[in-house]
């Protein structure tokens, strides 16, 4: 061995993986890229394919059942929330609860997308943009959900601050709005 070698500082082990890592809002800005060009395949899909009876009704079904798995998983995320918020479950509690429902959520949402490209919406109708920009906006706010839910996992161990509990509440407010819309959009759509 050198003595160059010798008197050379000893590396951490894993620094060479810590200079690596990229910061956080890389992963939820390449989420957030990944969602719009989703949104964006979808939206095009729809306006240049027609499908027959079989595909419509397959992609009927498909819609139902991701509206089901995804909303029913939302649904039990922000219910596990609000029992945190009074005092009723803890923040532990709640964050083990809910990760593996991340999932479910994400499938249920690409099911919608996909499946809903294929339900011949009509693009002209303003109604259905409404939808199709809720659909977005609540994609996006689940890229926002996950990092937020990373954010509360660094945090178990003592208080919770201000801005991420308003942080929380905007979140499920805006999950549950955009939602509720797009399912109350679809439905007065589905009667036409």
């Amino acid at each position: 061995m050198s003595a160059a070698n010798a008197t050379a500082t000893p590396r951490r082990p894993g620094r060479e993986a810590e200079l690596l890592r990229l910061p956080s809002w890389c992963g939820t800005a390449a989420a957030s890229l990944t969602v719009c060009v989703g949104w964006a395949a979808t939206t095009w899909i729809a306006l240049h394919l027609r499908a027959d009876t079989t595909l419509h009704t397959a992609a009927l079904f498909v819609h139902l059942a991701s509206l089901v798995l995804g909303f029913g998983a939302v649904l039990a995320i922000d219910y596990y929330g609000a029992l945190w918020l009074m005092g009723r479950k803890t923040l532990r509690e709640v964050l083990d609860f809910t990760a593996p429902l991340h999932l479910p959520v994400w499938a249920g949402l690409g099911g919608l997308l996909f499946s809903g490209a294929f339900l011949h919406p009509d693009l002209s109708s303003p109604l259905t943009c409404v939808k199709l920009g809720l659909v977005l906006v609540l994609s996006l706010n689940g890229v926002q959900a996950s990092a937020l839910h990373r954010r509360l996992a660094g945090a178990v161990s003592g208080p919770v601050g201000r801005s991420l509990l308003i942080r929380g509440a905007v979140t499920a407010a805006v999950s549950q709005a955009a939602w509720w819309g797009a399912v109350a959009i679809g439905f007065l759509n589905s009667r036409h």
